[in-house]
């Protein structure tokens, strides 16, 4: 009969150990890491529950959703520029543009089969053009797109000239409202618009080649190149999206306000910056989820829902803001540091 020795059995027991307490300390710690906007949001929403009792109400969950709808949209095109280690001040002026030339059509009476898609892709060829500027030009990103920032803006005062346009006098009214205003399922249409536009935008990063294009790209532009990327390409694509989601807010915000507001999208592309970073997007490029950049929007609107429940002025909900997000930027930089 064949026995085993007990320094078999010890051999054996101590083998394949469990996990030690450090490790699990390790692991819980990567996990905070790489989760650490969406643990922010969490304990961002626990404390502004604790204070008002209103704030988990269903009503004032939808609300906020559909605050936020309009600056995630245009945050997820703004990751995609981000990602090449661009950026696009321009997308508030283009939501203003396009919004404009929208409310005149259908104010025209021309059939939002028509002026709605017209409308994105014109989002799209303002969005193209500054990454024309960009890749064909040498131009900065930042100049580029300040350029057109400041010229759309004043190309939507020429057109409003300087009024707004409404849209209620127009034979598709009620339908052009509903995409702003109605609800389905009991949730509003724009959240619903927003996921499904996170959904594409998703995919489109994760599973196609275009994605991987834009993260390499990002990562290394001269590495990009030799690998036979079309950098030129990507770069026009990428402000191409930004403009297009851009044009979709325009037409969502036209939409439920009835008519084109000449300021609409002031300071929107600060909004959308501040979603992309409190996401955990990396500014130089090659780094980030969208995911990460819907959880920062969230937070924004959680942020500005929870001070406008504390009557807190809207001046101090800007320096607020402003300090959530540095605060974000310094977690970041912390944990890139010890990283490396």
């Amino acid at each position: 009969m064949v026995t085993s020795s007990p320094n078999a059995t010890t051999a054996a027991g101590t083998a394949s150990p469990g996990p030690t307490q450090p490790g699990r300390l390790a692991g819980l710690g990567r996990v905070l890491a790489a989760n650490k906007s969406l643990f922010g949001l969490l304990i961002l929403m626990v404390f502004v529950s604790l204070y008002s009792p209103n704030f988990l109400t269903v009503d004032n969950l939808l609300n906020i959703l559909r605050q936020t709808s309009i600056n995630a949209i245009i945050a997820f095109g703004m990751t995609f520029v981000i990602l090449t280690a661009g950026i696009d001040l321009s997308v508030g002026s283009v939501l203003a543009f396009t919004g404009a030339v929208c409310a005149s059509l259908v104010a025209a009476n021309v059939s939002l089969w028509v002026a709605i898609p017209a409308t994105l892709v014109l989002g799209a060829m303002l969005g193209a053009t500054s990454g024309l500027i960009i890749s064909v030009g040498g131009v900065q990103p930042f100049i580029a797109t300040l350029v057109g920032m400041t010229a759309l803006r004043g190309a939507t005062l020429v057109f409003t000239e300087g009024r707004p346009i409404g849209t209620i006098d127009g034979a598709s009214a009620d339908a052009f409202w509903a995409l702003g205003g109605a609800y389905l399922f009991g949730v509003p249409l724009p959240v619903l618009i927003m996921i499904a536009v996170f959904l594409l935008c998703w995919f489109v990063l994760s599973h196609m080649r275009f994605g991987r294009q834009v993260y390499a790209l990002g990562g290394n532009e001269q590495v990009a190149r030799l690998a036979g990327i079309a950098v030129g390409r990507v770069k026009v694509a990428v402000y191409a999206v930004s403009g297009l989601l851009a044009a979709l807010a325009g037409v969502i915000i036209t939409a439920r306000l009835e008519s084109a507001q000449p300021t609409a999208g002031t300071s929107y592309e600060l909004d959308a910056i501040a979603a992309v970073v409190l996401g955990g997007t990396s500014l130089m490029g090659g780094r980030g989820t969208l995911f990460g950049t819907l959880v920062g929007a969230l937070i924004i609107g959680v942020l500005n829902n929870a001070l406008n429940l504390m009557d807190v002025s809207s001046y101090y909900q800007m320096i607020a803001k402003g300090a959530v997000i540095l605060l974000a930027v310094l977690v970041d930089s912390r944990g890139k540091a010890r990283g490396s």
